[in-house]
């Protein structure tokens, strides 16, 4: 059942009118600004130059309260724990909001659940030993808006700040605050914040409101931002509208390198300050930063982000960039296996479900990533415990995941996520009845977009055709003006039709990717396909090629690239 190809959507063209109307712009540049839903000279203008956004924390709903609780307990130096998540957005949210309470004068503990022994968000016995500790105050970060009931039972001896980005279910915890921008009565005016974003909103609020309630003020809102990248880019939320303000200035910040932990980090990926863009890090500091969650403790993440000391930075560097290498073999090996289990139910399965004792809860979401994305299908991946299971899903635009589960709800220890993605908790004896659940749900889901003749299959936006002969130094130079690029706001994406094959080889383990070298006469240009060189026997002389233009770096020599998502054997 692997998907046969994916859809191309080439963006309409504009009329040479459209194109008059912005005489200061090449026409290349008005077509993907349309394209990005940028139709008018300000709003154009204002994106290229980078404009920043800075909405006023206090439009979120309880974030007055939230400051006033914490200036208390600050004036009272009474312990606050900081009780994050233990992916990349959480560590940087813990990271960020410690830093900056630490700055103001407070008391701060740091908290990161262990994901095998503890599980995603709240967990009882956790507030029980940090009550032992003398926390009376807990701040959550990236998690905690689906712990109705863990704050219902602990808010006898503990008083809760919520600060979340994930979906807000039917009910919302009893907490003195409860700071989430997807709040249906939250009059934010930008809703995607990652975590690490809605940490930052009260960083900052406490940051302008320090000074007139007397709290000495050690830290600037932009001392932060170097952490909000890292989050923002590596939790893959949209990177349009504040989110791509904070992360442009973020970049500017982590290419000054202040941190000693990110540029250990930066050296263990190859990576060089001031050369760091959006895709670096979700390439390769994000997966870093990941790769101690997933399997094991994510505080040595933590750590590296928090550390003064050089030597302990490229120490903690190393140990995660063995970790990742591992969880890469890991995931591998997972897949392989995965791949097996949801196809033993069937070809024609409409929701993809793999659960085995020997998958490993840090790397369940990586599996159900690559099921959805070799068979566009929502995928399900389930690690099973003796008592409880811990399971990830990733879904696909037509079926909204974290809904489905909502319907499951009975079944369930915990859930929670986003429509693409999610995660949950079941009892061992509940898996079976919840994974015939999720496949009636998706039956009818899918049952009801076949009545509306809604296809089912991957689509690929091209931005526009271009002979590949445009392809050059001045259009990397413009096409700079969009960064930072990813999800919703991508690199833009050409297709060049007719085009020959001057030479195409396999590389990498296993023959997994494809390099090519494209054109004649003389004018050529590199390529890399990753995953696709099984698919070398299809091509012909002469190719339809889809890619992204990028600039390739080794051993000091900068040369055009493109990077492929796809190709296809030339019909003209």
């Amino acid at each position: 059942m692997p998907t046969s190809g994916k859809k191309w959507e080439i963006a309409p063209p504009l009329a040479p009118s459209v194109f008059d109307q912005f005489p200061h712009l090449s026409p290349l540049m008005v077509q993907l600004l349309y394209n990005r839903g940028l139709t008018d000279r300000e709003a154009m203008d204002l994106f290229l130059a980078g404009e920043w956004l800075d909405n006023d924390p206090f439009l979120l709903q309880d974030m007055p309260r939230a400051v006033d609780v914490l200036v208390r307990s600050i004036r009272r130096r009474e312990p606050i724990a900081v009780y994050g998540d233990f992916d990349a957005d959480g560590v940087t949210s813990t990271a960020l909001l410690v830093q900056t309470l630490t700055a103001l004068g407070a008391d701060v503990l740091p908290y990161i659940p262990h994901r095998v022994d503890e599980g995603y968000g709240l967990n009882l016995e956790a507030l029980r030993k940090l009550y032992g500790q003398g926390v009376r105050l807990v701040v959550t970060v990236d998690c905690g808006i689906r712990a109705v009931d863990e704050v219902n039972q602990a808010r006898r001896g503990l008083e809760f700040i919520i600060t979340d980005h994930h979906t807000v279910g039917p009910e919302m915890p009893f907490a003195s605050a409860v700071i989430d921008p997807q709040r249906k009565d939250c009059s934010y005016p930008f809703k995607r914040l990652a975590g690490v974003g809605v940490a930052f909103k009260l960083a900052q609020a406490l940051i302008r409101e320090a000074p007139s309630c007397r709290i000495p003020v050690h830290i600037q809102e932009r001392d932060l931002l170097d952490l909000v990248a890292l989050g923002t880019v590596a939790d893959l939320v949209p990177l349009k509208g504040e989110n791509r303000a904070l992360v442009r200035q973020g970049l500017e910040v982590l290419n000054e390198g202040r941190r000693e932990g990110v540029r250990a980090l930066m050296n263990a990926a190859r990576l060089r300050p001031g050369m760091i863009v959006a895709s670096s890090i979700g390439y390769g500091l994000g997966p870093r930063l990941n790769a101690a969650g997933r399997l094991g403790d994510a505080k040595l993440s933590y750590q590296l982000l928090v550390t003064a000391d050089r030597r302990e930075a490229e120490n903690l560097a190393g140990r995660l960039n063995e970790r990742n290498r591992l969880r890469q073999q890991m995931t591998a090996q997972a897949y392989e296996l995965a791949t097996q289990m949801a196809l033993a139910e069937g070809e024609d399965a409409l929701l993809l479900f793999a659960a085995d004792k020997g998958f490993m809860a840090g790397i369940v979401g990586l599996v159900a990533g690559r099921l959805t994305e070799a068979y566009y299908r929502p995928s399900v991946v389930v690690e099973i415990g003796e008592e409880e299971c811990k399971g990830s899903c990733r879904s696909i635009p037509e079926f909204h995941i974290t809904r489905a589960l909502d319907e499951c709800r009975d079944l369930l220890v915990r859930h929670g996520g986003h429509a693409a993605a999610a995660g949950f908790t079941v009892r061992t004896e509940n898996l079976e009845p919840l994974k015939l659940h999720l496949k009636e749900i998706a039956e009818r889901e899918f049952a009801a977009l076949s009545d509306a003749d809604v296809e089912l299959a991957p689509k690929l936006p091209i931005d526009t055709v271009v002979p590949l002969s445009e392809m050059n130094w001045e259009l990397v130079e413009s096409l700079q003006r969009l960064e930072p690029c990813g999800e919703e706001n991508p690199s833009p994406r050409f297709l060049s039709r007719g085009v020959p094959v001057a030479n195409a080889q396999v590389v990498g383990s296993e023959g997994r990717h494809l390099k090519l070298l494209l054109g004649a006469d003389g004018q050529t240009v590199d390529g890399i396909a990753f995953g696709m060189g099984p698919r070398l026997e299809e091509l012909g002389d002469v190719v339809d090629v889809v890619y992204a233009l990028e600039v390739n770096e080794w051993n000091g020599e900068r040369r055009l690239q493109l990077n492929v998502q796809d190709i296809r054997s030339s019909q003209l």
